[in-house]
């Protein structure tokens, strides 16, 4: 299966991803590492593994529709069958998540539907919660709304910064966005023929 993976920071999870299941010719090939930030360490990761690079940047486009429009033609001319938002902070326009409906895949560290959004680790640490999480999900049109995938709570009881929390939950983060891009390559990603919110990650 060919990936492409949006980036918009330093990039572990692409790096995890890079690690543990890419294989040029093999299952999953990463193909394509795009973002929307120039100075993008993740682009420099991709480079270093020889994987495509782009960036688009929002000053590059005369809005965010334009900008998503030549995203998905540059993926599309990669040949990308999988998209995964590794980091990826700009939101998408709606075209660009229908075109990939049941191929774009985001990680997100909280256990959603709780704490949604920017700085969930944050504002799950100022709440005050008991157990933290990660959630990989399929994206739709709203804020991390669309359908969970696999989670993962953790309890963090000595963490007394968000970053700690951050830190804890980076190898999680890491292992399920590995598990489910595996899991897509191998077919094992199924959808619930009667509930299209419910999917599953077979073993």
């Amino acid at each position: 299966m060919r990936v492409g993976v949006l980036a918009s920071g330093a990039g572990t999870n692409l790096q995890a991803l890079l690690d543990g299941v890419h294989a040029p010719g093999g299952a999953v090939e990463i193909v394509a590492v795009a973002s929307d930030q120039p100075a993008a360490p993740a682009l420099r990761r991709a480079e270093a593994a020889a994987v495509a690079t782009r960036v688009f940047a929002p000053a590059d486009h005369a809005d965010r529709a334009a900008r998503d429009a030549a995203l998905l033609a540059w993926l599309e001319e990669q040949d990308v069958e999988l998209v995964v938002l590794a980091g990826y902070m700009a939101l998408l326009d709606a075209a660009f998540v229908q075109r990939w409906a049941g191929r774009l895949v985001n990680v997100h560290p909280s256990l959603l539907p709780a704490f949604p959004g920017l700085r969930a680790i944050e504002q799950a640490f100022a709440y005050g919660v008991d157990l933290y999480g990660v959630t990989v999900h399929l994206v739709d049109e709203g804020v991390d709304t669309g359908p969970i995938l696999l989670q993962e709570a953790m309890r963090v009881p000595e963490a007394e910064s968000a970053e700690e929390v951050r830190e804890a939950l980076r190898p999680v983060e890491h292992r399920l966005l590995c598990t489910v891009v595996t899991a897509f390559a191998a077919g094992r990603v199924l959808q619930h023929p009667q509930r299209p919110r419910q999917w599953r990650v077979d073993p």
